[in-house]
């Protein structure tokens, strides 16, 4: 089974939260504090956590920095009304998704069903059958969401092996930061173009062999994106 766990420190809200992810056949574990939550995460095995950023002790992005170093695990942020910088910051940081408070827990449960379906019951995507992409010198294993270059495993967030995996699977097709938000983040284009941005950049840092000349993720000006197409072996 898998199970969620919840890092806040409304007390309330956090059972009313864990009642409702049990009730849709899910487990869930509470934290407290940041401190808290990261002792549960090296004691337990989760398929996503759920991290309010106003927290007692460590804010919940030095949480999710913390996270980050070791491991690539669904992280939904909870975010203040105003707090738009929070937000920003959390998505850079490598957060997958983040709800605002106040919010329904009709919406919580349907952000929570669609990261963990994404991330630990993902099946291969379009393809020739198999879940293996094989470029010069670069693999990305769509079944283990493993990507390695050149032999050496590349640690990747969800969201980064996401937006790698859509650029690969279509060699040479060009997308646009709205194209590519819309089949990686599966929602409405609601993101500003620098946070896009951002991201293929940490992309090419971990991947490209000369990230100031990337080889790989290649882009074109005025439009957007694409994966190289004589990247093929």
């Amino acid at each position: 089974m898998n199970e969620v766990l919840i890092v806040d420190d409304d007390r309330e809200l956090c059972a009313l939260m864990k009642k409702c992810v049990e009730q849709e056949g899910l487990a869930a574990a509470i934290a407290h504090s940041g401190a808290e939550g990261l002792r549960r995460l090296h004691e337990g095995r989760f398929a996503l956590a759920v991290l309010d950023i106003m927290l007692p002790d460590l804010d919940g992005l030095q949480v999710l920095r913390q996270i980050r170093q070791e491991s690539n695990l669904p992280v939904l942020l909870l975010t203040a009304k105003s707090g738009e910088e929070d937000k920003v910051s959390g998505l850079r940081l490598g957060a997958d998704d983040y709800l605002t408070k106040p919010f329904s827990l009709r919406e919580l449960l349907a952000r929570i069903d669609s990261l963990i379906r994404r991330y630990t019951l993902l099946n291969p995507g379009p393809g020739s059958g198999t879940g293996l992409l094989a470029f010069q010198g670069l693999t990305i294993d769509r079944d283990s969401r493993v990507v390695a270059l050149h032999g050496e495993p590349v640690e990747l967030t969800g969201r980064e092996f996401d937006l790698l995996a859509f650029l690969a699977e279509n060699p040479g097709k060009v997308f646009t930061k709205r194209q590519i938000y819309t089949h990686v983040w599966a929602d409405e284009y609601a993101f500003d173009d620098s946070n896009i941005m951002s991201f293929i950049s940490k992309l090419r840092r971990k991947i490209e062999p000369d990230p100031e000349h990337p080889f790989y993720i290649q882009t074109v000006r005025g439009v957007g994106y694409r994966f190289h197409r004589e990247a093929r072996p």
